[in-house]
């Protein structure tokens, strides 16, 4: 039951009557029709993970407790170890086993050792990083006295499992979320009309670009080795605009649906294509993730490897990546994603140029033409990077790479769907211009500002009228469910 599917249109016009004008009058009711709504929602997918995300919440509702009331140092941080681990462990093994098991009997077999080792056939439970890490960020903000715990475990409970960011964020920070369930929501005309723009926005992204280019990477990434380098190069730019289009179509979809519902999430994209540099580039990409890392990763270890100057935030800013690239799967291909986007940032430290105020102020005073081709340099960089990041493993990989860089790169591209394809790209560039004209907005179609009804219509039934006329053939499930 996906955002952009008729069974979740269905869904949520009954859930969003009835939780306005049926379960309006008391907040216990509403955060009780919230939480089975939201445990419906995920049931939906494979109901047989629904105890583990219940069981999840549980433990950790009274472990924070325990953490907050225990008044002995070493108890607490025996408390908050125990839901570290209890986090950590079920991410470990459902996610990362069979890769570290795999990994391991690979490094004997280089040794010459005779191994035998068989993986196990464990099925991913959907939207587990994201909520796991909704979990351990409550319970540091408890022990660092940041928040207090919640006594309601129907609002708790809710914060986890809240469907909008549940399958593929925004990861909320506690802080955000629970004392908006607190409190009495009221609907609110403006909000919810704004909400709208935005899921139709994310709507856009998602059916009219993402689906219509991940038809043309698929061919383009399946087939790589019988293209030319100069189509490997469209694949690669294809590719970075559906992974964006995608995720922050997704995103744009859950922020819209919490406001209907009179909730205000993480912001998770702040147009990371405008970006000037490498670290621009995440503190806009995937916003939710990158901050929390940062927040309770790369912050103590910064600290901790202060003595070494540079050196120690090299390391501390390597070691950030590759959680950050780990995070999104068990496979080298992934820790090298992570480990490549944190070599970028040493050039930026050197420079003393990574969260440099002055620094800052010197870029918004440089010229349109430097900010440009900043711009354009940041944009190559992490399309090349996407490559490793598409495909299965590392070979395929290095064998993208090889046929890339050579001589064809400068011959005539072969495309298989070349109406599709520049459809797509004007669709693209739709997308670009209309982000760029909006950058100090929340989202892309934040047009409440233009003040004639019958010019923000038209803008609405044109991207409509595009909704149905170019939408994908085939469907595509959203990128980051499998992570």
């Amino acid at each position: 039951m996906t955002f952009n599917s008729i069974q979740f249109v269905l869904f949520f016009f009954v859930f969003f009557f009835t939780y306005w004008f049926v379960f309006n009058r008391r907040l216990k009711l509403q955060n009780l029709f919230v939480l089975l709504g939201s445990y419906l929602f995920y049931a939906w997918w494979d109901w047989h993970f629904l105890f583990l995300l219940i069981t999840s919440s549980a433990v950790n509702f009274i472990l924070g407790i325990y953490v907050d009331k225990t008044r002995n140092e070493r108890k607490r941080q025996l408390f908050l170890w125990v839901g570290v681990l209890q986090a950590l462990g079920c991410l470990f093994y459902f996610k990362y086993f069979n890769f570290f098991i795999a990994s391991f009997a690979d490094v004997l077999t280089r040794l010459n050792f005779n191994v035998n080792i068989h993986t196990v056939n464990i099925l991913l439970p959907i939207g587990i990083s994201f909520y796991t890490f909704k979990t351990l960020s409550y319970l540091f903000d408890i022990k660092r006295r940041k928040i207090e715990p919640t006594r309601d475990w129907v609002v708790f409970f809710s914060y986890v499992a809240f469907f909008p960011s549940l399958i593929s964020g925004p990861i909320d920070r506690p802080d955000l979320l629970i004392p908006q369930l607190k409190k009495k929501r009221v609907f609110s005309y403006v909000t919810a009309v704004d909400g709208l723009r935005q899921i139709l926005w994310g709507l856009f992204k998602k059916i009219v670009i993402a689906d219509n280019c991940a038809k043309i990477t698929d061919h383009i990434f399946n087939s790589y080795w019988s293209y030319p380098a100069s189509t490997l190069l469209i694949g690669a730019f294809y590719y970075t605009v559906q992974l964006y289009a995608d995720f922050s179509g997704y995103s744009d979809m859950a922020i819209g649906l919490a406001h209907l519902l009179g909730f205000n999430i993480t912001k998770n994209f702040n147009y990371p294509f405008f970006a000037q540099n490498i670290a621009d580039y995440w503190r806009r990409w995937h916003i939710s993730l990158t901050s929390w890392v940062t927040d309770y990763v790369f912050t103590p270890l910064s600290i901790t490897l202060r003595h070494l100057g540079k050196a120690g935030l090299v390391i501390a800013i390597l070691l950030n990546m590759i959680i950050v690239g780990i995070w999104h799967g068990a496979n080298w291909t992934f820790i090298i994603y992570g480990f490549l986007n944190g070599l970028y940032f040493i050039p930026l430290i050197l420079m003393r140029t990574i969260n440099n105020k002055k620094s800052t102020e010197k870029e918004e005073k440089k010229p349109v033409s430097s900010k440009s081709l900043n711009i354009v340099i940041t944009f190559i960089l992490m399309m090349l990077t996407n490559i490793i990041f598409r495909l299965e493993n590392v070979t395929k990989a290095f064998h993208y790479y090889l046929k890339l860089f050579s001589f064809s790169l400068f011959t005539i591209p072969v495309m298989q769907f070349k109406t599709e394809a520049l459809i797509t790209l004007i669709c693209i560039a739709i997308m670009f211009f209309v982000e760029w004209c909006h950058q100090e907005k929340e989202h892309g179609l934040q047009i409440g500002y233009i003040k004639l009804p019958i010019l923000r219509f038209g803008i609405y039934s044109g991207l409509i009228y595009i909704l149905f006329s170019f939408s994908s053939t085939e469907i595509h499930q959203f990128i980051y469910f499998h992570f």
